[in-house]
């Protein structure tokens, strides 16, 4: 399941780079632990490398490419330092939404190059009011991985009713803000990802142009991007499930590495052999590592599937069930490993804790409950689609 480095470097050029941001991420992860943040050269070394840039249309100078490379990359980081993988998918991720903006918004928004860091708040907690050419906007948007970092905001907002909305109810929408314009409290206090930084962003009053907003509803449908590229017509119910775990996907593998390293010197400090005649450890690593097999299994379908652009309303629910399902499978694997590990692997600052907290609380992310995957794909199957 897992490349190898001369595979990377034969796959594609954001493959090969990623390899260099894994080295980087994980001489600095327990500085960005400790910190809670990255440093700034490690998230140089992710825009540098094009992660950035790969979902950003073609004609403002981006890749416009694709999610199995995506996961890859993003993987491979994750392996070294689960904090800047989610960093580097989600600034992915974002641009990839900007790209529904109108065109003029676009060529404002990449006026300076395709390696803009776009960051998001995906959910609609602020307030928009309609205003003569645009919107004022205002609002406390919490969680927003590497805001400190960002040089324009995605923020969604609840708005009135206008033209486009011929019901009468409000309507989600996302505005592009550029960095002038908000603030940043430092309030990112976690257990776990500590080091992606998501601190609160506030707005009081800002301007925004009709040209910087776009209805939620479209990026939520794959509708209305002014792109050719597929992986502008792509739902965002189906893949934004991916954007969270694939960093867990690498999280568990690069613990998996380690642990199985851990146990082979533990054991050959002992009187029973090689680990592998310690039935216990036999059993575990089989289990664990067929689990981290699975779950990478269903999301490159799922990656696959996003690739191939075309989606059925069960296409679109089987993806956000399978990266539930993958989210729930990785965090058995990486929660077994860390148990058989007692207390000597449990030092505080070693990798293995914070790989378990980072994966406990990436898992717990809203986007990845299987409950809700799970009524959307019911619904989607009892309708006979």
């Amino acid at each position: 399941m897992t490349r190898t480095v001369e595979e990377l470097d034969s796959v594609t050029p954001l493959l090969a780079r990623a390899r260099d941001v894994a080295r980087t991420a994980a001489r600095h992860a327990v500085d960005a632990d400790r910190e809670r943040r990255l440093r700034p050269d490690v998230v140089r070394e992710v825009v540098d490398a094009g992660f950035a840039r790969h979902f950003v249309p073609t004609r403002y100078g981006g890749a416009a490419a694709g999610f199995t490379e995506l996961l890859d990359a993003v993987a491979t980081v994750g392996r070294a330092c689960t904090a800047t993988a989610w960093v580097a998918s989600l600034g992915a991720t974002v641009a990839r939404m900007a790209a529904h903006l109108p065109e003029e918004g676009q060529r404002e928004l990449w006026a300076d190059g395709p390696d803009t860091l776009l960051v998001g708040a995906l959910m609609p907690v602020g307030r928009a009011e309609k205003v003569s050419g645009g919107w004022r906007l205002s609002g406390k948007w919490s969680y927003i991985s590497a805001v400190d970092f960002s040089q324009w905001a995605l923020l969604c907002a609840m708005a009135p009713a206008d033209e486009h909305n011929g019901d009468g109810s409000p309507q989600a929408r996302y505005f592009a803000v550029p960095r002038a314009t908000y603030t940043v409290l430092d309030t990112w206090f976690s257990v776990g990802m500590r080091g992606t930084g998501s601190n609160t962003l506030v707005l009081d009053g800002a301007y925004v142009p009709e040209h910087l907003s776009f209805a939620r509803a479209q990026v939520l449908d794959g509708a209305g991007s002014t792109s050719p590229a597929t992986c502008h017509r792509v739902p965002l119910r189906a893949v934004n499930g991916l954007s969270f775990v694939t960093p867990v996907l690498g999280a568990a593998r690069g613990m998996l590495t380690e642990w199985t390293r851990w146990n082979a010197a533990k054991a050959g400090t002992g009187a029973r052999g090689s680990a592998a005649d310690d039935v216990a450890f036999r059993d575990v690593l089989a289990r664990t590592a067929g689990e981290v097999d699975a779950a990478e299994l269903l999301l490159r379908r799922a990656a696959a599937v996003a690739d191939e652009g075309v989606f059925t309303d069960l296409l679109t629910a089987r993806g956000a069930r399978d990266c539930s399902l993958a989210s729930e499978t990785l965090s058995t694997a990486v929660n077994r490993m860390f148990r058989t590990m007692g207390t000597s692997g449990q030092t505080s600052g070693s990798p293995f804790e914070r790989y378990w907290r980072d994966v406990n609380s990436a898992t717990s992310h809203i986007v990845l409950r299987f409950d809700t995957a799970a009524e959307s794909y019911a619904r989607q199957v009892l309708a006979g689609g």
